[in-house]
């Protein structure tokens, strides 16, 4: 029985285990919520975001249009994009 004495929780107390427990189940929530959208997200190259860049028959065009190259520069050059296979990167 000499327990009994003293050993009372004041107001502090019971704020200090009542913000500890808030805390700790915001804490296993949040822990949980993010260990969930990491599970769930597709696994995906980083580049694969990037936007793809004009074809190569593109960018000939365009030099075409701006005046770069002449008309038969710009047979040529196409002729040879279309004749040769595309390359392919390494992935």
């Amino acid at each position: 029985m000499m327990f009994w004495y003293d050993h009372d929780v004041s107001g502090w107390g019971w704020f200090a285990m009542s913000a500890s427990m808030i805390l700790f189940w915001a804490l296993i929530i949040t822990a949980a919520v993010l260990l969930f959208r990491a599970l769930s997200r597709p696994t995906e190259h980083p580049h694969t975001h990037a936007p793809a860049g004009p074809s190569p028959e593109q960018l000939l065009a365009e030099r075409f249009a701006r005046g770069e190259i002449d008309e038969e520069d710009y047979q040529r050059r196409l002729a040879a994009l279309r004749a040769s296979p595309p390359s392919t990167k390494p992935g």
